[in-house]
């Protein structure tokens, strides 16, 4: 193809059936004629190749046949190829493009519709940015995708956002409308090294409020739950609404704990968050205002490293109705994963908090990554990000893991 004098490079795009030996076959050329590559990607989808490659183009390269060797390469593979020249200042301007910030949209759900990728991207063009790439973290779904069937696509995106508040309202209100997720973080060098992930207990790791299933067994539920659900619509303060709960407790007996605990029902992809974890070395820990024997079980169950919760007072074999430890309030939430972070030397931007209710605000604020699971609207509002739509195993998404590369543990 004809050069102009100022073409400094040259972008080289590559598509067709994919098989081995196709880039190794191209570079090779370029490497014969000495090219340097400025920038080079690859993908593949469903064994269609795409391949860009960036390249200098100096006097010998453009007085060389080396275009004409990749055409012949190309026709011999079945390859398309096409070439766009570019001058020197238009490189510059693309070297300064690296320095944009970057941010990770990901989008999690039972099933991701084109009608669900269409709102998003408009989103985020609306908003300023531009999509780098896309990628697809979760395993290909069969044509018929069974019960508890997940999906999982992250866009990689570049740019500010106009009003950042305004675009995260925007995906809330979408994911609201649609049976999905929609998270928005920052892509930076914290959220590719997170190192200790703690959890909430009740409605949390577990599907129940232990308080709860006790209050049934003392036959006081209804007055427990009303409670309950005052204190985790932020309604009541915690402290509060703890001892007027357990006060109502007064007078079971103890073996009623042993009867609770060992029907405790795990959330759905907790044991495969966990053993995930641990494989890669994370620390872990339960920090909830629930009751401390049943973070012991828990604990013991999953390999959990660190656990504070509330301790719940027995005498002479029954339940006194009081507290016999610190209240793990909001507060005290923050204040210990402030000092599990430091006695680990982990940086809090390298934490990440799971709870669901109002009582976990102080501590899904003060971390890195902090999640709202299947919280409650006002928590949901309020946290970095949510999940509602999967299993606990969903975080593992937000961190940026394939299913590949975790299923197997």
């Amino acid at each position: 193809m004809p050069f102009s004098a100022d073409t400094s490079v040259l972008l080289i795009h590559i598509t067709g059936p994919d098989k081995p030996g196709l880039t190794h076959a191209l570079t090779s050329i370029l490497s014969e004629y000495r090219v340097r590559i400025l920038d080079i990607g690859q993908a593949v989808i469903h064994d269609a190749l795409a391949l860009g490659l960036l390249v200098e183009m100096t006097e010998a390269a453009r007085s060389s046949p080396v275009l004409a060797s990749l055409l012949m390469k190309a026709h011999e593979l079945n390859l398309q190829i096409r070439f766009t020249a570019a001058t020197g200042s238009e490189y510059e301007s693309w070297v300064a493009g690296q320095a944009k910030q970057r941010s990770i949209v990901t989008v999690l759900g039972p099933v991701i519709l084109a009608e669900h990728l269409a709102r998003i991207s408009g989103i985020i063009a609306q908003n300023g940015f531009n999509i780098d790439r896309i990628d697809r973290l979760s395993v290909r779904p069969p044509l018929m995708p069974p019960p508890g069937s997940r999906a999982c696509v992250e866009f990689t995106i570049s740019g500010e956002p106009r009003e950042e508040a305004g675009m995260r309202g925007e995906f809330l209100a979408l994911a609201h409308d649609y049976d999905i997720d929609i998270a928005f973080q920052r892509d930076n060098a914290y959220r590719r090294t997170r190192r200790l992930v703690a959890f909430d207990m009740d409605s949390t790791l577990i599907q129940v409020e232990v308080i709860d299933e006790l209050a049934k067994l003392a036959g006081v539920g209804d007055e427990v739950a009303r409670i309950t659900e005052a204190a985790m619509r932020g309604e009541i303060d915690f402290p509060t609404a703890l001892r007027q709960r357990v006060l109502l407790l007064k007078g079971l007996r103890a073996d009623a704990l042993e009867q609770v605990a060992r029907d405790l029902p795990l959330t759905e992809g907790a044991e495969r968050l966990v053993s995930t974890l641990k494989r890669l070395g994370y620390k872990t820990a339960i920090l909830s205002g629930g009751f401390l024997y049943f973070g012991r079980r828990l604990q013991d169950k999953l390999g959990i490293d660190y656990l504070y919760a509330s301790d719940l007072e027995i005498q002479d074999g029954h339940v006194t109705g009081e507290i016999s430890s610190e209240v793990v309030d909001g507060q005290a939430k923050a204040r210990r994963l402030r000092e599990i972070a430091a006695q680990e030397n982990i940086s809090l931007e390298q934490v990440i908090a799971v709870g669901d209710g109002a009582n976990d605000l102080p501590m899904l604020g003060l971390a890195g990554l902090g999640i709202a699971f299947r919280a409650k609207p006002a928590v949901r509002r309020t946290a970095q990000q949510a999940i509602s739509k999967l299993g606990l195993d969903g975080i593992l998404y937000l961190i940026g893991l394939r299913d590949r590369e975790t299923l197997a543990s």
